[in-house]
């Protein structure tokens, strides 16, 4: 019979995820398994095993570097009240496992040297699973098609990918500009859990120290303002800006995707800072014929209505593609419509019947489908007194649409906006802006984001995104300028799915920046990892052109 602390730690664990009910099994946990690498270092894990489970169900495998116990593991206790077996591993050099950590580094050699230390484990229950969030789908993407073309045998035989992405490189260098906020937020918080104690209590505080050391310059500063020593992960990041660098390339896993023929869940969120890539490697897996099977809804990275539906896909997900029984999902894709609040079954994402719809930037504000138009609009943008970013996608709590009425009152920030819907517009895939701008800087960023436009007076956010032109890594795919000096750059925004209701407008904010979500550019072109000095910008967005004409490409669905 389960102790009181057993009996505590479920009806905690079951809490966190709202709406489910623990499942009938009793656990037992067996701590600080020691695990061998090929180079002699040896990772701790802990096996949490079900009490009379059916012992056909598949071992559920789990790596990651945020400890493996407390609210942390709840998600992998969850799993084990249902029956299955699951082994959670901390990565090299962190919470007792030996090494030095190195974030991406070293999970490719280590989590192959722990499946096939799994499949020869006494307790090993004949399938294997990967499963996890986060870093923790990272370390699955890390060995998923490596071992499925090289070592079949050792190969998982499912992967359950959370909000998550098989190339770290790509956001945190996103096209050209660092996602500062999660890029030093991660890394401080990386460093309190390794001092533990006080330190690690104090992240559910608030934190000035960081919040004063965004706006540091040059970047390489930043982890010392906030940690007071340097972080050897984040000086690479900040010094290696080109994601052709091998520095980037030895960790980035896109590549191997296609070979991952084992069936896959995929589950994410519209405000996720993985929701763009997590889609393209979706795609990659349906162009290879190995279309998973998706959920996205209106969440951000740690939003807690996620736990309902993970755990319940999960679980459907382990009983039909990994133990054969029949699918109880309608369609392989369940996303959710913002605007309308509601759910939809797909076959597959983007959903048919999605097409580009141009809709232009007009002198006067407007945003029309009519290309006929001319003028420039011109703002300032000055990285002492940078754009700041309006909520977003990032690592913290709060990332649902926030309003931008405000936000389009300030002089660096040009809004347009369409006339009052006669009817809805709905919107399924990546939008694209192109816009055919001229800066007086050598470098500049830029930031559009789309908007809802409400009768109110509210201009909610639905998604955005960024694009720096004239940096070191950005040489080689910066657009030219043509006689009059504009460019037209294209600014992929994020993936969204969401209706534009009649009496609503369509709105489109386009500036320079969104401090300190993206660092700030400081204007000057000179590498990020020495640039402290800054130039102030007058930024011209070319209304000309006709059809080539600054606008925005809307995928607009018709059901």
């Amino acid at each position: 019979m389960a102790s009181l602390k057993q009996r505590v730690t479920k009806a905690l664990d079951a809490r966190t995820h709202k709406g489910v009910t623990a499942g009938r099994h009793d656990i037992v946990i067996e701590k600080d398994l020691r695990v061998p690498m090929d180079d002699g270092v040896v990772l701790l894990a802990d096996l949490i095993r079900p009490v009379g489970a059916d012992p056909s169900l598949p071992t559920i495998v789990i790596r990651g570097p945020y400890g493996r116990r407390g609210l942390l593991a709840g998600s992998a206790r969850m799993l084990a009240y249902e029956g299955y077996t699951v082994l959670f591993q901390s990565c090299r050099g962190t919470w007792g496992s030996e090494g030095v950590f190195t974030p991406q580094i070293d999970e490719q050699r280590d989590g192959i040297a722990t499946l096939r230390w799994v499949r020869q484990q006494p307790w090993f229950t004949g399938r294997l699973v990967t499963y996890g969030q986060s870093y923790m789908g990272f370390t699955q993407w890390a060995v998923a098609g490596t071992l499925q073309r090289n070592e079949p045998e050792t190969a998982p035989d499912g992967h359950v990918l959370l909000i998550t992405m098989p190339d770290f490189g790509a956001i945190t260098w996103d096209n050209g500009a660092f996602a500062l906020r999660n890029a030093l937020g991660w890394s401080r918080m990386m460093v309190r859990m390794r001092k533990g104690g006080l330190a690690l209590l104090a992240q559910a505080l608030p934190d000035p120290k960081l919040e004063k050391a965004f706006d540091v310059l040059p970047l390489s500063r930043g982890d010392i303002a906030v940690t007071g020593e340097e972080v050897h992960w984040y000086q690479d990041w900040v010094r290696h800006e080109r994601l052709t660098d091998h520095y980037w390339t030895q960790q980035s896993h896109t590549a191997s995707v296609p070979d991952v023929t084992a069936p896959v869940l995929m589950v994410s969120g519209w405000y996720d800072i993985f929701l763009p890539w997590q889609l393209r490697t979706y795609r990659q897996l349906v162009e290879a014929g190995n279309a998973p099977r998706l959920t996205v809804g209106p969440w951000g990275h740690v939003s807690p209505g996620m736990g309902e539906p993970t755990h319940t896909d999960t679980l459907a997900f382990l009983r039909e593609a990994i133990g054969g029984a029949a699918s109880t999902r309608p369609a392989a894709v369940r996303a959710f419509q913002t605007g309308a609040e509601q759910w939809h079954d797909l076959e597959v994402w983007p959903p048919a019947g999605s097409a580009a719809q141009p809709w232009y930037l007009t002198a006067d504000g407007g945003l029309e489908t009519d290309a006929a138009g001319a003028g420039v609009t011109t703002y300032t943008y000055d990285p002492q007194h940078p754009t700041p970013a309006l909520g977003g996608p990032s690592l913290l709590p709060k990332t649902a649409p926030v309003d931008n009425a405000a936000h389009e009152q300030r002089d660096d920030v040009a809004a347009f906006r369409s006339a009052e819907l006669a009817v809805p517009v709905e919107v399924a895939g990546e939008p694209v802006a192109r816009i055919r701008v001229r800066s007086s800087a050598p470098s500049f960023d830029v930031f559009v984001r789309l908007t809802d436009v409400h009768p109110d007076g509210r201009v909610m956010t639905v998604c955005d995104g960024i694009r720096r032109v004239g940096s070191i890594a950005t040489t080689d795919t910066d657009p030219e300028p043509d006689e009059e000096g504009f460019r037209e750059v294209a600014v992929t925004l994020w993936p969204t799915f969401h209706r534009f209701a009649p009496g609503h407008r369509i709105g489109v904010q386009v500036s320079s920046g969104a401090h300190p979500r993206y660092a700030r550019n400081p204007g000057t072109g000179e590498p990020a990892f020495y640039a402290a000095g800054t130039v102030v910008a007058r930024q011209e967005v070319s209304h000309d052109g006709g059809l080539a004409a600054s606008r925005i490409d809307l995928p607009v669905w018709t059901p």
